[in-house]
């Protein structure tokens, strides 16, 4: 673990800048909350320092109470962006957190609670977040649902199609949704896996959603680019997120999370926040239909 995270500048070892594993087993219901992990997450609340490369903007994240999400949120508006974050109901606690800190780097901060596995919650979400911000420039697609089982005979319609609704259909009704508040200049970033061309066998559902992600992204993108909007997505590897130990791995896994990425250890969601600011921010204005990886050295083939 780095001896001084305050200072983001400082040149470290990637392998030893944070926790490694073994960890702890430590279960939680879905879908778990950042503050009852061991080690803490960190979402860059005391290491992210923006430099207003977003200034101006109007972003919605969902999934944006915990996480990556919770991490791009952060640094959205420590970069100048007036964020609105969609979660669970049952997120709340976690969720004021992060509005908190919006504010606290002087922003716009929304809160949107509902369910995205629900069409007309879609729209409204979208409509409320233009509304509360007063338009929209980026869209950030989180949130999601991993469900780990060792065997197809183990997956019930019920999760195999809660699964695909909240990663999935939720990414086509809330797209949908939002282009019409979409303008020049405007960016989508979907948030896939290395799960969409590197599936793990007790990931069936989960990795198949990643892959359709992937290639909605680069379908969408082809559409949109004469409108000036840009799509992307980001693939994340094991990221330390609260995904995890509630029911995304078995908790045999958990004791050695990420320890088979060449770095030999979990990514911490402040690490990968900065490639969404750059996929959101005017400066990859040429990059549009790409998957951007952030796995620990694990190869994205």
């Amino acid at each position: 673990m780095s001896s001084d995270k305050k200072d983001q500048t400082e040149m470290k070892n990637p392998v030893t800048q944070y926790p490694q594993p073994p960890f702890k087993r430590q279960p939680q219901d879905a879908p778990g909350s950042v503050n009852r992990m061991n080690p803490l997450p960190d979402h860059g609340e005391e290491t992210y320092k923006g430099s207003g490369r977003l200034k101006g903007r109007k972003a919605l994240i969902t999934g944006g109470d915990s996480g990556i999400g919770r991490a791009v949120a952060i640094a959205f508006a420590r970069e100048g962006a007036d964020v609105a974050i969609n979660y669970l109901p049952s997120e709340e606690g976690d969720a004021q957190e992060v509005i908190k800190l919006i504010e606290a780097a002087g922003q716009i901060a929304v809160a949107l609670a509902g369910d995205i596995s629900s069409e007309d919650f879609c729209a409204q979400l979208v409509k409320n977040a233009a509304k509360q911000l007063g338009g929209l420039d980026i869209l950030v697609n989180n949130a999601g649902k991993q469900t780990a089982q060792e065997s197809i005979a183990d997956i019930s319609t019920e999760q195999f199609d809660a699964t695909f609704k909240t990663n999935v259909y939720a990414l086509f009704w809330i797209c949908k949704a939002a282009l019409p508040h979409l303008g020049d200049g405007a960016t989508i970033i979907n948030t896939s896996s290395i799960q969409a061309t590197q599936p793990s066998p007790n990931l069936l559902d989960y990795a198949s959603t990643k892959a359709a992600i992937y290639a909605f992204t680069q379908s969408l993108a082809q559409q949109v680019a004469e409108k000036g909007i840009r799509v992307n997505a980001v693939a994340p590897g094991p990221y330390w997120t609260p995904l995890q130990p509630s029911g995304g791995q078995p908790q045999d896994a958990i004791e050695e999370f990420g320890k088979s990425t060449p770095l030999g250890r979990p990514g911490q969601p402040a690490e990968i926040a900065p490639l969404y600011v750059f996929l959101a921010s005017q400066e990859s204005s040429y990059s549009t239909g790409s998957l951007f990886g952030s796995t620990g050295g694990l190869l994205l083939s």
